[in-house]
């Protein structure tokens, strides 16, 4: 078997391509055409990106006649060239292809060394295009079972069953014969409100005296699961609901007190007082900072005081022209629950 690199004009990059297209050695180069290779050599350079430009076809048609030369075969084949042949319809194919009991897939490496993409990959050869001999490779892999343990005897007899104390982990009153599986089983529906003591199920419902005479299907009826810091999305909504208040005032008495300065003898009547506006509304901004942006749903974790372009749940609290977040604070500062924006979920933050 004679090796490529000892063919005139090819080179590391020449090898490596003619590798990667699948031409091993000189015997295989000596067996192709030009037109063929230098298509092969195209679509795999174009995956790999071995070499900036490929060979054209006269210097792949000099490369086959010197591997022709040291090979021993005439210039030109004696035989004509392999039409395709259509293999699906040869009953050997189909019946190997149906027992193949599944296809290697691509290893992630190799996709991921030379950098290549799902289109990348280029189609499988269709059966009824291919030429010259099939040569199909199929592997069968079938699951290994841990080998069984050999039955205990005892006295040359099989122990089949062990009269003993049972587990203690089965607890055989719950265990039922297939008679009693056949009937239709009816589960009984507690509708009694949990004990207090119980922390999991006060999570999820509020205690009775909670909403005692109030309407179920009014706001001030508090639902939903309870959070697990209530003060801080109570504080959060105050802060948030305070700072959107703020900022429009701020800025009113801002241009208010400026007026003043420029022209008192129309704005004379503006209050001095007004300056506190300006002044606390940083204090506000730092407040806000820790509680406003602190407050999260218990459920999706998203932040409640805090503007996303996103699409909104369609249960949220929403007032046209205001937007979701100055509902929200309101809804929670007067009923003590709410549903999330996000998630549409109702939490509560009372027990």
């Amino acid at each position: 078997m004679v090796d490529l690199i000892s063919i005139p004009g090819i080179g590391k990059t020449s090898l490596e391509l003619l590798e990667a297209a699948g031409f091993h050695d000189a015997e295989a180069l000596a067996k192709t055409g030009a037109p063929e290779l230098a298509h092969e050599l195209a679509r795999a350079n174009s995956m790999l990106k071995i070499t900036k430009r490929t060979p054209g076809e006269s210097t792949i048609g000099k490369w086959i006649a010197a591997a022709r030369d040291i090979v021993g075969i005439p210039a030109e084949p004696a035989e004509p060239a392999a039409m395709p042949v259509n293999y699906e319809q040869s009953p050997q194919v189909i019946a190997m292809l149906a027992n193949a009991p599944l296809a290697i897939p691509l290893p992630a490496r190799v996709l991921l060394t030379h950098q290549l993409g799902v289109a990348d990959i280029p189609a499988a050869i269709l059966l009824n295009c291919y030429s010259g001999d099939l040569d199909v490779r199929v592997e069968q892999r079938l699951p290994k079972h841990p080998p069984s343990k050999p039955a205990t005897v005892s006295n040359s007899y099989v122990l089949l069953a062990d009269s003993g104390n049972p587990r203690l982990e089965i607890d055989t009153s719950r265990m039922r014969s297939s008679d009693q599986l056949a009937a239709p089983v009816v589960h009984e529906v507690n509708d009694r409100p949990p004990p207090p003591s119980d922390r999991v199920a006060l999570i999820r419902t509020p205690r009775p005296s909670t909403n005692e005479g109030r309407d179920p299907q009014s706001r001030w009826y508090i639902r939903g699961v309870l959070h697990n810091n209530t003060l801080a999305i109570i504080l959060g909504a105050f802060v948030t609901l305070l700072l959107m208040i703020m900022m429009p005032a701020s800025m009113i008495a801002a241009a208010l007190l400026l007026a003043s300065v420029q022209a008192p003898e129309h704005f004379s009547w503006v209050p001095k007082g007004l300056l506190a506006l300006p002044v606390i509304l940083p204090v506000v901004g730092i407040f806000y900072l820790f509680f406003g942006l602190g407050g999260r749903c218990r459920i999706c974790g998203q932040q409640l005081f805090v503007h996303r372009p996103h699409l909104k749940n369609t249960r949220a609290h929403r007032i046209p022209g205001l937007g979701y977040i100055l509902p929200l604070c309101v809804h929670i500062l007067l009923f003590r629950w709410f549903r999330c924006t996000h998630c549409g979920t109702p939490v509560r933050l009372k027990e």
